[in-house]
């Protein structure tokens, strides 16, 4: 049963950075002695296609709103990924868990840590200094590398630790949503304000603080 806690941290991995886990999956069949890789993922020709992609999302995942294109663009394939790699994974272990059911598993949390991932770099890009994004994604990428890499190993306490980020993740988006919008709603205020003033020839009122965005 040992393959169900690294389906889970693949998949929320996947939703992460998918050609990380591909790589890392397939380094650590091919020289790490990971005998739960499935031979495919160590391959030659997947590994550098897995290395030229991840090295691309490197780039554009620390750039401001580039960012953010990039996720929109891999919506579908982070949770495709996630439970192509899970799938893989329960084929390598007959009798542990189904291809379908591990697809599932893989591609669910796949989509759920990948929603989390995106809403919270929309939350960041509302930031004008890029440094941030700079921070979160290399705090990303060793997540990443670290949990897949524990999950080899240590696969339930790799899959805790998933756990607590994807619920942390998802408590930030929360809280993260609530001040977008109240940011937006205040920035409309500002605007009708404004307009007002345009309209009327006289100076715009004040608009009250009300805390926060």
């Amino acid at each position: 049963m040992s393959i169900i806690p690294l389906i889970f941290t693949s998949g929320w991995a996947s939703g992460i950075n998918a050609y990380a886990v591909v790589l890392l999956l397939g380094l650590l069949g091919r020289f790490g002695g990971a005998d739960t890789v499935p031979p495919v993922l160590e391959r030659p020709d997947v590994l550098i296609a897995a290395a030229a992609l991840f090295l691309l999302e490197a780039v554009a995942d620390k750039i401001p709103y580039v960012d953010t294109a990039w996720d929109a663009v891999h919506t579908l394939i982070r949770p495709v990924a996630g439970a192509t790699v899970a799938a893989l994974l329960a084929s390598h272990d007959p009798g542990s868990l189904g291809s379908v059911a591990a697809g599932a598993l893989g591609g669910t949390t796949a989509l759920v840590s990948h929603g989390v991932k995106a809403s919270l770099r929309m939350a960041v890009n509302t930031s004008p200094e890029p440094a941030s994004n700079i921070v979160i994604s290399l705090a990303e990428d060793l997540s990443v590398a670290g949990l897949v890499t524990l999950a080899i190993f240590h696969p339930w306490v790799a899959a805790s630790i998933a756990a607590v980020l994807l619920l942390t993740g998802l408590l930030l988006v929360g809280f993260a949503v609530t001040r977008i919008r109240r940011f937006l709603a205040r920035r409309r205020e500002r605007r009708a304000a404004r307009a007002a003033a345009r309209t009327t020839g006289g100076r715009p009122r004040p608009v009250p603080d009300r805390g926060g965005y």
